[in-house]
């Protein structure tokens, strides 16, 4: 039941990932990527809180110094926004990583908590910056339903909501369910940095003073910093210049702006140090690693 159901969920994915690369479906906040052959390097990038769901290969993510591999019939989750680094490590031409990623809204987790947690959540002793499990059959056979989902416009709108509510569910009941729980939970640990994440995500170009962080979450600072780290594996700053330099990527890529231009938009006030930080983050200068990604595109 397992094999055939991967088999089937593989086929749907293959078939809305055209090529190789991530694609954005018409359900909001889901996604498939297909992947034809291992990665030499990792991919960074930035993803909003997710789990994703391997139904063929493998792949490594990495957040700050945890890494976490996971392969086909595996299940990834995040409960906050990260900068992430992703390697594909088990994928060819005649069997692709196929995988799909569901963006997790705090609001829906918030209410369905209510409902699989009824007596209040269990004590979480320890917090990761990422979960892995393995998923059951119940979840693979709603992820290949939902997919089903986009050959009906009526289905779309009417029936994937309620399969989404399904495969939530089924994660809360899940070994990880507790860790993805607290992001719907008021005043919890993974709330209150996912609070001061979106601060720092909408202001991450301004001065940054974690003391600030840590009072506008109720928190002394070294308690929020011991709470930062467990929960994204990086602290305040190196959170703040990873968003910075993913942002300054974007903009040198989607436009016609250069270094110097760019360093001052994110936040540097030195050229010199953007370059040093930008060469080191993703491994190459500005304007190599740009030409290289336009050259892909």
């Amino acid at each position: 039941m397992l094999d055939i159901t991967l088999t089937r969920l593989a086929g749907l994915i293959h078939a809305h990932a055209p090529h190789d690369g991530m694609f954005s479906l018409r359900i909001p906040g889901l996604y498939v990527g297909r992947y034809s052959q291992a990665a030499a390097n990792k991919m960074k990038t930035f993803y909003l809180p997710s789990l994703s769901i391997v139904a063929q290969g493998a792949k490594t993510v990495t957040m700050g110094r945890e890494v976490y591999p996971f392969g086909r019939a595996d299940m990834f989750a995040f409960p906050v926004a990260m900068p992430i680094e992703i390697k594909t490590l088990q994928a060819s031409r005649s069997e692709p990583f196929l995988g799909l990623r569901l963006e997790l809204d705090p609001q829906k987790i918030a209410e369905l908590v209510l409902k699989v947690y009824p007596q209040g959540l269990p004590f979480v002793r320890q917090r990761k910056a990422g979960y892995v499990t393995r998923a059951d059959v119940g979840i693979l056979d709603a992820a290949r339903r939902l997919m089903e989902c986009l050959a009906h416009p009526g289905d779309e709108t009417l029936l994937a909501p309620l399969v989404i509510d399904e495969i939530l569910i089924r994660v809360l009941r899940s070994p990880i369910g507790v860790h993805i729980a607290e992001m719907g939970i008021a005043d919890s640990g993974v709330q209150r940095m996912a609070k001061a994440i979106a601060w720092i995500r909408e202001n991450f170009a301004q001065p940054m003073k974690v003391s600030d962080l840590a009072k506008m979450v109720h928190m002394s600072e070294s308690s929020f910093r011991e709470h930062f780290k467990a929960v994204t594996s990086m602290s305040p700053l190196q959170y703040q210049k990873a968003l910075r330099l993913h942002e300054a990527r974007r903009l040198m890529l989607s436009g016609s702006m250069d270094a110097t231009t760019v360093s001052g938009l994110v936040g540097y006030v030195s050229v010199s140090q953007f370059n040093r930080d930008y060469s080191r983050f993703f491994g190459s200068p500005p304007r190599r690693d740009i030409g290289r990604l336009r050259e892909m595109s």
